[in-house]
């Protein structure tokens, strides 16, 4: 048996995420004050007391499901299934930030205030209304780069998310965006929809965001992990701390390759994948992903972990 942590990415965020997790255990709560600290502010307040519109702005999402899974850890690792029970660990966008703190890459208060700093610089990249992001359900991920290119005509519009083998997600112009649904939809997708996002992430679009995070990373100390980081970009692991940098910065405007990152563990005999922290999104995915017998779990509250425990 060998097993991956995988850790959610933007859109698993729900109010009172982690809480139970930190009422349970110490050591997450630990997790959530050590953040507020970080950022000077109480987002563990906004995570379980606030206003879902206000946690799903970007700048806070990102901080916010980072503690959620650190948390999720610190619970496992109390019950003795720390990071030594994984061969891999994995981040869907910024839940690759998540897999590298608890990799030991990245200082937890330095990973919340990167994460901030970045959904900040995401937001205001693209004015509101410039950009979009549209779901293609039902074609494969070429298909869904020969719909961007078709649908760019001069504008932005690329394949920003590689799911899973029926789920791309395109980032751009809104224009061409909105033109990629209808021409995805005249090539036979099952779907072909806008998403309800602020900002047209992991596109070209997001050149700024990606040089404003190159001056952020610069500043902190990134560690060699201690179990090796399947990168978005690459689809491989990654071990050397000046390669994770460039990578992370080649993150905002570059694809994430998610399936194939699924792949690449699946390949290097992974048949466990544990979901650390808000929702399942990555389990289905991983379900779709895989062309094995694979076993998948969600780990978001005390009841998870003793689950987990067996």
């Amino acid at each position: 048996m060998s097993r991956a942590f995988v850790f959610p990415g933007q859109g698993a965020q729900t109010i009172g995420m982690g809480r139970s997790l930190a009422e349970a255990y110490p050591a997450a709560r630990a997790v959530f004050d050590e953040v507020d600290a970080a950022l000077g502010e109480k987002l563990s307040s906004l995570i379980w007391e606030g206003d879902i519109a206000e946690l799903t702005l970007t700048q806070n999402a990102q901080p916010a499901l980072m503690a959620t899974s650190i948390a999720a850890l610190r619970a496992l690792e109390a019950e003795g299934l720390g990071l030594d029970q994984a061969a891999f660990v994995a981040g869907h966008s910024l839940g690759e930030y998540s897999a590298l703190c608890a990799a030991g890459a990245l200082d937890l208060s330095d990973t919340a205030r990167l994460l901030r700093a970045r959904g900040r610089a995401m937001q205001e990249a693209v004015p509101v209304g410039l950009g979009a992001m549209a779901v293609l359900l039902g074609l494969g991920f070429e298909a869904a780069m020969e719909v961007a290119a078709e649908a760019a005509q001069g504008e932005v519009c690329q394949a920003a998310n590689d799911n899973d083998p029926a789920q791309v997600v395109v980032s751009g112009h809104k224009a061409a965006v909105e033109r990629a649904v209808e021409i995805a939809k005249a090539r036979g997708a099952k779907r072909a929809m806008l998403l309800p996002v602020s900002a047209p992430f992991h596109c070209a679009l997001m050149q700024p965001a990606a040089a404003v995070m190159s001056e952020a990373l610069a500043a902190v100390a990134i560690h060699a992990p201690k179990v090796p980081v399947v990168v978005n970009v690459r689809a491989e692991a990654v071990t050397e701390p000046d390669r994770i940098r460039a990578l992370l910065v080649a993150q905002v405007t570059g694809s994430v390759r998610w399936r194939e990152s699924v792949m690449w563990m699946e390949g290097a005999g992974v048949t466990e994948f544990w979901e650390i922290g808000a929702g399942k999104a990555l389990s289905g995915m991983v379900k779709r992903i895989c062309t094995g017998d694979v076993v998948t779990r969600a780990i978001g509250s005390p009841e998870d972990v003793a689950a987990a425990k067996g």
